[in-house]
């Protein structure tokens, strides 16, 4: 019992929320749900918009400090383009980004709402104003993805969460590979979604994208939980061995962040936590995350004790 829970391990910013579509130079109904990465030494945001009609897009935000003084595209930066990709017919949401230092880009895993229900995308980028689109990768119904920066034995490999059609299978995280980023198999479970009345029971997915450390591949995930009056969404931790992202070395038992504060547990979808983008500056990992699809908040924390935590876990159950 030693290795409970007795704080969140992020820490909120206190400025809270960092943007919200006050900010923006057009208008919106909501953003949130934004990807995040280091880009010629500002941090830039990949941010889900959604606009008057509930379909989404996504525009680019950029900071000098990754907290302030937000530079946001005037246009949106990356739309939907349902006559050449029918699969966007109902917009694109909720990014993930990953440098692959071996093609030197970006890739951009993201959800496209077709007609059959949201699936993968993929699409590349140097400088997040010009795209090349890969199209679907996964079939319907599919979300919460992201490529690994490296490859293994000569594959790249993606996380992604499919949601079986039968009533009552749970919603778990997979494991795809791919020699060429558009054709995709060995298909596997990666982490399995709790039973019962766990806070992670029968439906988690990614947040943001797969971050490396000396002890192994950090994970966060989101987990589900339905009650009485409605879902919350709150966020766990895994570390996966290096060379075999397929093994998990720990996994927590507790969520380490949830819905708290009033921004998160109030809006358009209540009681929500969704990052779909981290970054490292030294030690201190800078999560960005939706709260309530409604505006986008921060929160750090050490990236030496969110390990340290993970290694005293005694689960190592998928």
């Amino acid at each position: 019992m030693s290795n409970r829970v007795r704080r969140e391990l992020f820490c909120r910013h206190p400025g809270n929320p960092i943007l919200s579509v006050k900010d923006w130079p057009y208008p919106a109904n909501s953003v949130f749900n934004a990807a995040a990465a280091i880009v010629n030494g500002k941090t830039l945001l990949l941010v889900r918009v959604e606009d008057f009609r509930g379909l989404s897009h996504l525009t680019a935000a950029r900071s000098d400090d990754g907290v302030s003084g937000w530079e946001i595209d005037a246009e949106p930066t990356l739309v939907p383009e349902p006559e050449r990709h029918p699969e966007e017919i109902w917009g694109i949401e909720d990014p993930r980004v990953t440098w692959l230092e071996e093609l030197q880009k970006w890739v951009i895993a993201y959800t496209a709402f077709s007609r059959g229900g949201p699936l993968v995308s993929l699409a590349t980028t140097t400088d997040f104003r010009n795209f090349v689109r890969l199209g679907p990768v996964m079939p319907p119904e599919d979300k919460d993805a992201a490529v690994f920066p490296v490859r293994f034995k000569g594959q790249w490999a993606m996380f992604h969460r499919p949601v079986a059609k039968l009533p009552g299978m749970s919603a778990d995280i997979w494991i795809s590979f791919s020699l060429d980023l558009e054709h995709w198999g060995d298909h596997q479970e990666a982490i399995h979604a709790r039973e019962g009345g766990w806070w992670d029971a029968s439906k988690i997915g990614l947040s943001a994208p797969p971050m490396e450390t000396s002890e192994g591949w950090l994970i966060l995930y989101h987990g589900v939980r339905t009650t009485a009056s409605g879902s919350i969404y709150r966020l766990g931790l895994v570390l996966l061995d290096l060379d075999e992202p397929t093994r998990v070395i720990r996994r927590s038992e507790e969520w380490v962040f949830g819905p708290k504060a009033h921004y998160e547990r109030e809006g358009h979808v209540d009681d929500v936590v969704f990052p779909c983008g981290w970054v490292r500056k030294g030690e201190t990992i800078f999560m960005y995350y939706g709260a309530a699809d409604s505006c986008i908040g921060l929160a750090t924390a050490n990236i030496n004790e969110l390990v340290e935590f993970l290694l005293k876990e005694t689960t190592t159950s998928k």
